[in-house]
């Protein structure tokens, strides 16, 4: 980016430069903070002893908020102490999910100038007619971005965001975030020299397996880097709940179910995203480096009672049957809210949408986690000392219409509230945003229940309180000062060819083997390979977006041709690799049809094998129940039956086995939650388990490029009863599978070319 002098002082550069469509000044100060501004928005710069400051406000003097030399709370009250009602509420919104550009229908539908994008002749980088609206008429600055169509798209759309927050009122700035987004593309090929859109890392659960808190400090820093080259100051991460429930659909996003590890792991994740060093600090090592990390989901969201999640009405409880409550605490308050860096906390909290049955010993509620005035003010508050930004999960506040579906409200355990005494509860729960909410109107009603309960200095008070918390957020990144990004700086950054190397080396690191008879790994380079197609099912994602059945290679051919001769004939194979994925069997464990056809209660069993399971072992009466969709309180699902939608992999490999005749089978599963083996362990003679990584990544551990290292986050079960048997709350506390060589596969356990690993790891 070529930048034309304009003016020179004795303390101040000032240069300009065109940004997206309008053109931004860029003030450097020395020996201070440096500034960039629109030329649209009618900031002017104030002088004092020197240095340059942004009059935000419009108003032609250096308010508190507006002086970088002032401490982060200094500005951060002086600014709350000047907005409105209405402008506290709109920071206490968290947008829905955005897409850069917006689709024209779904989940991410928006228009432009009242038309879909591609009738509009609108830019990808442009803003919405919906974000405008939210920015201006509710005031919003939390914006939670989703897909982009490119990283030069989302810095050009950052910068037209922060020039129309700039125009308005107090000259905040907009606060972008994301959930996590550097997942792999599976059959993707890492090439060494070559970028990528962003650099690619395994599941939170392939971090966990490398038990190395190290690496994951390092991820934390490139993701950092990354993402406010895309103009993201907030990460909605990690997650953190110990998954103490197999079952459960949001595993692979933890970072496994021992709180030691977790704890681990969740310091060096958020000190990696936090800490800003050298010139790019500010103070107590926030800056331009730095992202701040929303860590969930307090108070643990991993114990859902038969592995259901709270993200629908029917998972809305999370059960406690060994007690084990205060272990999925653990790596809240000695990781995420104790790191060794000098931001000291993560600087947000999500609490889950779940019921912690029966956990409240005060007040004696069964409401959702950012309901509860014990679980948010008594023990995060009170008990722990958090201060920072608590943010609701997305949607909480809205109406439910089924039981059954993604999309609607959450409003576990106050349902008969309306939405607006919804929100009231949450803010006198010490709350301070709500997730996925567009719309001021139920907070500024919330408010007015407020004044009349507590008198109006009391509810200002609280809402002031709030403000500051989210303003320090903003203000400790640096975006009050120079929010705006150099679109050629972000295009060298995101995905560079040196983070996608770091990416891919900790795919390697995380890959666990399992089994290795007669050392059959790794295979000869000149073998020659047999790899049965499969077939995909017809399926729906979360969001109800359909994808047709298909048969294919389970892996990118083109690349394994790169490793090992390849033929289509087992007979004339050295061996044969079986690519599969976990058992995905019993969905959400509910089916509507049980009711309609069975006079059921409609919960089915989850399942973790892939053959037909019937639920001998389930609870007569479940732990908690109770929703107004429901027919039945009792959520017991004692003796149906489930199979796995993908038994075909399960078929594939007895298939297999019986085409080579004796000659080594390996499988390589993709696994997002743990499964039962004994279907189909004895048959192979290699196995082996990854968490999310490209296809490359395990044929370099198959070919031997590469040694296996990783080792289990979590327990793989001997059955099915063991699952059933075992406590949701509870780690670590199921009899494990043996596998043919005496191995049990146990929480820790992985294999290298030497045989079992014994190293320091699982002693730290």
């Amino acid at each position: 980016m070529n930048f034309k002098v304009i003016v020179t002082t004795l303390n101040t550069l000032i240069v300009a430069s065109l940004f997206a469509q309008s053109q931004i000044i860029k003030i450097e100060n020395k020996n201070g903070q440096n500034l960039s501004y629109s030329s649209e928005s009618g900031v002017k710069i104030l002088k004092n002893k020197g240095f340059s400051f942004k009059d935000l406000n419009k108003n032609g003097k250096l308010d508190k908020y507006e002086d970088w030399r002032l401490t982060i709370d200094e500005r951060a009250k002086d600014l709350a102490s000047k907005l409105s009602v209405e402008e506290i509420a709109g920071l206490m919104l968290y947008s829905r999910h955005q897409s850069i550009p917006a689709a024209p229908r779904g989940f991410f539908a928006a228009t432009y100038n009242g038309k879909s994008f591609q009738d509009s002749g609108a830019k990808p980088e442009d803003l919405s007619d919906q974000q405008k609206e939210f920015l201006t008429k509710d005031n919003l600055r939390h914006v939670l971005i989703t897909t982009v169509q490119s990283p030069e798209i989302a810095a050009k759309w950052n910068n037209n965001i922060q020039a129309f927050c700039e125009k308005l009122g107090k000259g905040i700035p907009a606060n972008n975030s994301s959930d996590p987004r550097h997942g792999t593309i599976v059959n993707m090929e890492y090439n060494a020299g070559a970028g990528g859109r962003i650099s690619m890392w395994p599941s939170s659960l392939g971090m966990a397996a490398t038990f190395d808190p190290e690496l994951v400090r390092q991820f934390g820093n490139i993701a950092a880097t990354e993402y406010r080259a895309l103009g993201i100051t907030t990460a909605l991460s990690p997650q953190v709940d110990i998954a103490t429930e197999p079952r459960w659909m949001r595993f692979s996003g933890t970072f496994g179910e021992d709180p030691q590890l977790s704890a681990a792991m969740a310091e060096a994740y958020c000190d990696g995203f936090q800490t800003s060093t050298g010139k790019d600090e500010i103070k107590d090592g926030w800056g331009y480096k730095s992202v701040n990390a929303m860590v969930k989901h307090w108070p643990g969201g991993g114990s859902g009672e038969g592995g259901r999640d709270a993200h629908y009405g029917l998972g809305k409880f999370a059960v406690y049957p060994a007690n084990q409550f205060e272990q999925h605490m653990i790596p809240f308050l000695q990781g995420a809210f104790k790191l060794k860096g000098m931001t000291k906390m993560a600087s947000a909290v999500m609490p889950y949408y779940t019921i912690s049955w029966n956990q409240d010993p005060v007040y004696h509620e069964n409401v959702g986690n950012s309901y509860s005035k014990y679980i948010i003010h008594d023990l995060l508050r009170t008990k722990y000392h958090y201060d920072g930004v608590v943010c609701t999960d997305w949607g909480i506040t809205g109406d439910k219409t089924m039981i059954d579906n993604f999309v609607g409200g959450k409003p576990h355990g106050v349902e008969n509230l309306t939405i607006a005494q919804r929100h009231y509860k949450i803010l006198m729960a010490g709350v301070d945003q709500f997730g996925g909410n567009n719309d001021a109107g139920p907070i500024l009603e919330a408010y007015k229940m407020g004044v009349k309960d507590l008198g109006e200095i009391a509810m200002r008070t609280r809402m002031e309180e709030s403000a500051v918390r989210l303003l320090r957020n903003i203000f400790r990144v640096g975006l009050f000062e120079n929010p705006y990004l150099d679109i050629e700086r972000t295009k060298a950054i995101v995905g560079a060819p040196d983070l996608m190397k770091a990416g891919f080396e900790a795919q390697l690191k995380s890959i666990v083997l399992l089994k290795n008879k007669s050392n059959v790994l790794p295979l000869k380079p000149a073998s020659t390979i047999y790899i049965p197609k499969k077939t995909f099912p017809a399926s729906r994602n979360f969001l109800g977006e359909f994808s047709p059945e298909k048969v294919d290679y389970p892996v990118n051919i083109s690349i394994v041709k790169k490793y090992f001769n390849v033929t289509d004939d087992p007979g004339k194979a050295d061996a044969a690799i079986v690519f599969i994925t976990n058992p995905t069997a019993g969905g959400l464990g509910y089916d509507s049809t049980d009711i309609k056809q069975n006079k059921g209660n409609g919960y089915m069993p989850i399942s973790l094998q892939y053959g037909e399971y019937k639920a001998t072992e389930a609870r007569e009466k479940s732990i908690a129940g109770g929703d107004p969709l429901e027919p039945s309180a009792n959520r017991s699902y004692k003796d149906k039956k489930v199979k796995a939608t993908n038994l075909q992999d399960l078929y594939s490999i007895y298939d297999t086995y019986a085409k080579m005749n004796g000659k080594p089978v390996i499988v390589s599963v993709s696994m997002d939650n743990p499964m039962v083996f004994n279907e189909f362990e004895r048959l192979v003679d290699g196995l082996l388990i990854n968490f999310r990584v490209q296809d490359q990544a395990v044929l370099d551990i198959l070919s031997g490029k590469a040694q296996p290292s990783a080792l289990l986050p979590s327990q793989m079960p001997a059955n099915m009863n063991e699952v059933e048997r075992q406590a949701e709350d509870a780690p670590r506390d199921m009899k494990c599978h043996v596998d043919s060589e005496g191995h049990a596969y146990d929480f820790g356990y992985g294999m290298n070319w030497s045989g079992v690993i014994m190293d320091n790891r699982m002693k730290k």
